[in-house]
């Protein structure tokens, strides 16, 4: 039986430069108790935090998780409940990213308290990586105790088919813009 994990999101957005202002109305339509993973990291680093700050500010009023794909002392500096790609600090949220079962163990190592697997499906964000499908990624889900995001061309659709072979959650960039 897998574990369950009540106070890790189900739904996340993952942010990027591409959604431009539909960033804004991607974030009002999360659910609350959904979370953001803000990367904008082509944003040049003034602007990257003005803009985290406004969705920081968002989040918080609408009961979002909000988690900065940087390092740990960054996050926290910044106010993020936790670090997208690093080892957390308890008792903030730390996630990491895999593609396959030697990034899955890497993240266990690091402490991650979730995995964010992809590609699940073909993707926009990444045309030229071939996707996990549906097969390897069930399996790769059951290699691991940790709670799986999928990632990848996700929509509503898919994330439920992820979730009934054994995610967690599911992730997505265009699903919410």
């Amino acid at each position: 039986m897998r574990p369950r994990h009540p106070d890790l999101p189900r739904l996340w957005m993952m942010t990027d430069e591409r959604q431009g202002d539909r960033l804004w109305a991607a974030i009002l339509r999360l659910p609350a108790g959904s979370g953001v993973v803000f990367r904008h990291k082509n944003t040049p680093e003034a602007g990257r935090r003005r803009l985290f700050d406004r969705v920081r500010r968002i989040a918080a009023a609408r009961g979002l998780v909000l988690l900065l794909a940087a390092k740990d002392a960054k996050a926290r500096r910044w106010g993020a409940d936790g670090a997208h790609h690093r080892h957390p600090h308890a008792p903030r949220y730390g996630t990491a990213a895999a593609h396959d079962l030697r990034e899955i163990r890497a993240a266990e190592r690091s402490g991650a308290s979730a995995v964010f697997l992809s590609p699940l499906h073909a993707t926009r964000s990444h045309p030229d990586t071939p996707s996990l499908g549906r097969m390897r990624f069930a399996a790769l889900t059951r290699a691991t105790r940790l709670p799986v995001i999928a990632l990848g061309g996700m929509d509503r659709t898919r994330g439920y088919m992820a979730m009934r072979v054994g995610a967690h959650g599911w992730a997505a960039i265009d699903a919410w813009s």
